[in-house]
């Protein structure tokens, strides 16, 4: 999609009213840091230089977001710790990067022996709320500010996925939001034991 077919003004003035002034970027400085992960510098895409970055809250904004960015027909980059080895955050087309940051919270239901834990929420977020309950979780693939929509995306493992397996063995349910803006809620958080 050329550049010019993107009118990022309005974009910004769409974004605005659904997360507000504070939480829709436009200035290059404050978005470079998220133009690119840990992937090498002489394989990375490069990243457009039109993009507006913008750090929704809820799930509600995110449906929000994603409904504009089709009306208006602008690619979405989403984005999360940053951490990824092979460019797929890279935003490489002007558009809106995505940034679930602010979608932090980590809850971990003792009795049922789950964590509820929004797309945000960091690896080094869920592991010290489960020690802090006595609890264990065991993907790490490595780098503790791996964000858990990342992690999940990716299904990580790391060196424990040899004895623990990986990240969609620890899934139970998702919230989830389509390209499309509809909100899906799939799986629960009821775990069997018939022992």
């Amino acid at each position: 999609m050329p550049s010019h077919d993107i009118n990022l003004n309005a974009v910004k003035e769409e974004l605005i009213k659904i997360v507000g002034n504070k939480w829709v970027i436009t200035e290059s400085e404050l978005i470079e840091g998220y133009l690119k992960d840990e992937t090498p510098d002489s394989v990375r895409p490069e990243p457009s230089k039109e993009l507006i970055l913008v750090k929704p809250s809820t799930t509600e904004d995110v449906s929000s977001i994603l409904k504009i960015a089709n009306k208006m027909k602008i690619p979405v980059f989403p984005v999360g710790g940053r951490t990824g080895l092979v460019g797929g955050a890279v935003p490489t087309k002007p558009g809106i990067i995505l940034s679930l940051e602010r979608m932090n919270k980590v809850e971990i239901d003792e009795e049922n022996l789950m964590a509820i834990a929004e797309a945000g929420a960091t690896l080094g977020d869920l592991i010290r709320a489960a020690e802090d309950k006595g609890l264990f979780f065991p993907p790490h693939p490595g780098d503790e500010g791996a964000q858990i929509g990342g992690l999940i995306a990716t299904n990580a493992g790391g060196a424990r996925a040899v004895r623990y397996g990986v990240m969609r063995n620890y899934v139970k349910g998702l919230e989830v939001v389509l390209p499309t803006g509809d909100i899906l809620s799939l799986g629960g958080k009821l775990l069997k034991n018939n022992t």
